[in-house]
Parts: C-alpha cells; structure tokens; sequence
C-alpha cells in the first residue's frame, strides 16, 4: 500500500494584512502562524506515525519551509525534494490582488465553480488537465520501483508527503477514478495548513481522509 499525504502550506498572511490570490508568480514566505501550522503538521505526523520515506515540495518558498518546519518538528531527517509540478497556478490578471478584485472582474459564479468543482476562471494561466495528468503520473510512479536486476516493475509500501498549494492541492483527488464523487462528499479545498491522505491498493486509489 502507498500512502500519499498531501499538505497545503501555512499562512502567508499576518491578521492586519490583506490577503491575496497568491500564485506562481509571488512567493512570499511563511509567516509566524504559517510557522506554527507547519509545526502542527509535524506534530500529527508524529502522533499518528506517519513518517514520509520520501517528501516533495515545490519551488516555492513557503511550500518548501512549511515541509521543513513539519519534519523537524516530527523527527523526521529526510530531504526535501522541490518539483515544479507542484509550483501553485499562475492567477493571470488576477495574481496577488485582493480577493474583491478577483471577484469584481470574473464574478462570483466563476469563484463558486472553482471551489466547487475545480473549473478554471477566465484569464487564469493554468491548465487543468495538465495538473491532472501530473497527479496521476505520480502517483502511479509512486506506487511502483524498478528491479534493475531482474528488470521488473515491483509494488512496493511507502508513505509519501507533498506540500504544495491551494490551486493544485484540490485536483490529486482525480488518481481516485472518481472526482465528482470525492467533490460530493468533501469541499475540495485545503485550507491553510490542512492536509489530505490518499491511499492505493494494487488496482486503485481512494481518499481516507481530507482537509484535516
């Protein structure tokens, strides 16, 4: 079984600041609540003895501290390893503009179907498909190793923790075969600091657990 942990970073914001639709484009770093998210993620690591063989992040600074906070605080002595794919969408016009102005030019009915169901706004640099297919192709390289001996593709049982953002968080639950169910039954939204787990057997993937 591989178990897949996916965590949204903390806080990038401090309470008398106005928050922002934070993209590829800004990379701000974690403030002190941000920090104390980070360690908290730790600590239910910890607690519930999930300790990643092996840990991503993306190139972002605040995906990338946020996992670094996290296993200090858990024990935990593995590298972390930053991969584009994880890099939080690019918001287009509406990159690190308060969240009244993303609203006043795309509408609310856009925000709700991009919370709801994944769909992209208008204006937007991201391609959903392509962030799909990213989730997939992972998990199934994540779920497999190679015999360079007998030249074999194995299964093998690893824990797996990846800490990105809001934007790309919200479309892993697709390596389940079953998005709109999962939407059903869940907000498909990390909140600041929360995390997922995902789980595969030999044939398919299910959710166990989300917005923690």
């Amino acid at each position: 079984m591989t178990t897949l942990i996916i965590a949204r970073h903390g806080n990038t914001f401090n309470p008398e600041d106005t928050p922002t639709r934070v993209g590829a484009r800004t990379d701000l770093p974690l403030v002190d609540k941000g920090e104390r998210q980070a360690e908290a993620l730790g600590f239910y690591l910890q607690e519930h003895k999930l300790f990643p063989d092996v840990v991503y992040s993306s190139t972002l600074q605040r995906t990338r501290d946020t996992a670094k906070i996290a296993l200090k605080t858990a024990g935990i002595k593995n590298p972390v390893y930053a991969l584009n794919i994880f890099d939080e969408i690019d918001y287009g016009p509406d990159e690190n503009k308060p969240e009244a102005d993303v609203i006043a030019r795309i509408g609310e009915e856009a925000i709700e179907n991009w919370e709801k169901h994944g769909t992209v706004p208008p204006g937007w640099d991201a391609n959903s498909e392509t962030i799909i297919e990213n989730w997939k192709n992972f998990a199934a390289d994540i779920c497999k190793t190679h015999d360079t001996i007998s030249n074999q593709v194995l299964e093998i049982s690893e824990t797996v923790l990846v800490v990105t953002s809001n934007g790309i968080a919200r479309f892993a639950p697709h390596i389940t075969g079953d998005f709109d169910g999962f939407a059903q039954n869940h907000q498909i939204k990390l909140s600041t600091g929360a995390l997922g787990i995902l789980s595969s057997d030999v044939e398919s993937w299910s959710d166990k657990d989300w917005n923690i």
